[in-house]
């Protein structure tokens, strides 16, 4: 099993916590992103430099999971890719996307997006709080234990 990260978008204490469990766990985790991400040295943590460009690092995520793997992104059509392939798709915010959630959330995000491109302003997310993070910690926490048992 690996994890892999969306990293260009990441929030700073989701990678902390990804850190942490990496070494707790053993678990190796490859963080992609077009720009240098800087981490801890340890032999669970890598870093993947990507050229610039749209959807460059969502397409090396997707050419590199494997069915099992896990992959940390907030970008729905990713996590539907990833989940078509067997992987396991988790927002920072701590929902763990599945076959049956995934096309309800893209469905979401693309009449989000209409409206958007219709001149329609909507609110952004939400400022990751403290309730979050503990979400995401939790929910990364009984991924690893549900997978580490298989």
């Amino acid at each position: 099993m690996q994890i892999w990260v969306d990293a260009d978008a990441c929030p700073k204490v989701i990678k902390e916590i990804l850190f942490r469990a990496a070494t707790r766990e053993h678990v190796h985790i490859t963080l992609v992103a077009n720009q240098y991400i800087k981490h801890p040295q340890s032999k669970y943590l890598h870093a993947m430099q990507v050229p610039a460009g749209f959807d460059v690092a969502d397409n090396k995520i997707v050419e590199l999971a494997n069915a099992g793997d896990i992959v940390v992104t907030a970008d729905i059509p990713l996590a539907a890719e990833v989940v078509a392939k067997g992987a396991h798709a988790i927002d920072p915010r701590g929902e763990l996307y599945s076959k049956e959630t995934i096309g309800q959330r893209l469905s979401e995000r693309n009449f989000m997006h209409d409206l958007r491109s219709s001149g329609v302003q909507t609110a952004g997310a939400a400022v990751l709080d403290q309730r979050d993070r503990q979400a995401f910690a939790n929910q990364l926490d009984r991924l690893l234990a549900r997978l580490s048992r298989l």
